[in-house]
């Protein structure tokens, strides 16, 4: 169906997607830095109860030395406060190679062309597309707000079953205006013909323009929005 203020092969359904909640570099450093005094407390701690140990051998009463099944749990609690710090030490490597292995992987994303979940698309020379996905044949109201969250676009349009459905909106508004270019949301609720709701999904794609690798996990940039790795669901090439 073609209209005055958008072109689609098919018709238009959207949904909306939220950014997931990203850990900051700041986070980070003080968990780490947690994680580094509590090595110290436990190391602290071991030194505390080796001293313990060998002293109450140099000074144990030599008529009544200490009892043997005292001693065998005195060394099981020594073996198991040695095992937590190599336990904690193991732990902080493995925490560094995921965190090299998804900066790695996000880097190798930078130049391509991806698809990410979202409903936020970039409307650039007066063009702006998103890809949707319907269950069923649905009846849709459709609505694109600018980035101050004004309403610039709605109608109303009839979607068949699908995935993967382009919609390609020319920035005219619903009042005719030319809408300058910028960041766009697509809104929609979707209902089938006996009335009841259809769960609809949107998804946009661009290049990979940068990666922000001092957020956990790291942060793609496309097309002025971030998201994360596990937002990708397919490289266009």
């Amino acid at each position: 169906m073609t209209t005055p203020a958008a072109t689609t092969t098919s018709p238009v359904v959207s949904g909306t997607t939220q950014l997931p909640a990203s850990s900051s570099s700041s986070s980070s450093s003080t968990a780490d830095a947690t994680n580094a005094l509590a090595s110290q407390q436990i190391a602290g701690n071991f030194q505390s109860f080796l001293q313990l140990l060998t002293t109450q051998l140099q000074n144990q009463n030599p008529l009544d030395p200490l009892d043997t099944n005292q001693f065998t749990q005195q060394l099981v609690e020594f073996a198991g406060v040695q095992q937590q710090l190599n336990t904690n030490s193991d732990l902080s490597t493995l925490v560094s190679l995921q965190q090299t292995a998804q900066s790695t992987q996000a880097l190798n994303f930078v130049g391509k062309t991806a698809v990410v979940q979202g409903s936020t698309a970039a409307l650039t020379n007066s063009s702006a597309t998103w890809d949707f996905n319907v269950p069923s044949n649905s009846t849709v109201n459709v609505s694109i707000a600018n980035s101050s969250g004004q309403t610039v676009f709605t109608s109303q349009y009839s979607a068949t079953a699908g995935n993967n459905q382009p919609f390609t909106w020319n920035g005219k508004g619903s009042d005719g205006t030319q809408w300058p270019d910028g960041q766009y949301k697509m809104t929609a609720t979707a209902a089938d013909g006996s009335g009841n709701s259809v769960g609809v999904t949107t998804s946009v794609q661009g290049v990979v323009s940068s990666v922000d690798l001092t957020q956990s996990p790291p942060l793609l940039t496309i097309a002025g929005q971030t998201y994360t790795v596990n937002q990708i669901q397919s490289i266009a090439n």
